[in-house]
């Protein structure tokens, strides 16, 4: 299957662009000028945060704005932060995770996304006042359940790890996705986060668990995991001393040649999107446009 590609709006949202965000509505004007392919939705304030969009013809309006982009939608990032990560005690109190599960699901639906992304939440030393066993079975049990959920709507439910928070060793990464044991759960691989958890374990709780193989290795453990992929380079560095640095195409260290072949070839990625994250870089804006010149060889060759 040939590859698209698209653009998260997250990296005109937040970090730098906080006190002043790009509108959703000129970047996807913008991607639609450069021949994007699609948008991938950051559902935070100030661009779709379902409660901003709660009407049929608020949300009809948004997908009318991208099809008349001549885009589409690669997925959906959906705002599950705050104080109620999926293993602490609040996102288990009267359903309050699968609620929000469920609202943000009715989103991609309503938008057109074919996925829709998790993560863990809390920090890789684990979660305040809840031991380890229980917190990896509170969230193992909540994300099969909700891929069952979605599964019967047709959208996948797909895991992003980072250095940043929990589950940040390759052996961990695999795990998890294995003990979900979902058919309609996978893992979202960020080339730039699988080479700072497998080539530099940055912020790895105890001992350092690094692969020789680096991005490519951690691609390979994952074969028929992979659910969806962002790409941006890595210069092996973090980003506020929380989470990857995601450094412009070219200006870091990943061999993409030898990445994307991991990633589609040898881990038999089948998805139709490769979307680019340019999270919390200050010129995002600026280097839209070299992104996807950088990209199009790959698009091409694969």
């Amino acid at each position: 299957m040939s590859k698209l590609l698209s653009i998260g709006t997250w990296a005109y949202a937040f970090g730098p662009y906080q006190s002043n965000p790009v509108p959703f509505d000129a970047v996807v004007k913008k991607l639609g000028e450069l021949k994007y392919d699609g948008v991938e939705i950051g559902a935070f304030k100030p661009h779709i945060h379902p409660d901003d969009y709660p009407m049929d013809a608020d949300r009809q309006g948004v997908k009318d704005l991208i099809r008349r982009c001549g885009l589409r939608v690669s997925g959906l990032a959906a705002d599950f932060w705050g104080d109620k990560g999926p293993a602490t005690d609040a996102a288990h109190k009267d359903d309050y995770y699968v609620k929000l599960f469920k609202k943000n699901l009715q989103l991609c639906l309503d938008l057109g996304a074919p996925g829709i992304r998790v993560d863990t939440v809390n920090g890789p030393d684990g979660v305040p006042g809840v031991d380890p066993k229980t917190a990896r079975s509170r969230i193992v049990g909540l994300w099969r359940t909700c891929a069952g959920i979605a599964l019967e709507k047709g959208v996948k439910v797909v895991w992003e790890f980072e250095p940043g928070f929990l589950y940040n060793k390759p052996s961990e990464i695999v795990a998890l996705v294995e003990e979900v044991n979902h058919p309609n759960f996978g893992v979202l691989f960020d080339t730039c986060h699988a080479y700072m958890c497998a080539v530099v374990g940055a912020r790895q709780p105890g001992a350092k668990e690094t692969l020789k193989g680096g991005v490519a290795e951690l691609a390979r453990m994952l074969k028929g995991k992979i659910a969806h992929v962002h790409v941006i380079d890595s210069d092996g560095t973090l980003h506020g001393n929380e989470t990857s640095t995601h450094r412009p195409f070219g200006e870091g260290k990943i061999d993409f040649n030898e990445a994307l072949d991991a990633i589609i070839v040898d881990a038999g990625y089948k998805g139709e999107w490769l979307t680019v994250d340019l999270c919390f870089w200050p010129q995002a804006w600026e280097v839209t446009e070299n992104a996807k010149k950088f990209l199009t060889p790959y698009l091409k060759k694969y």
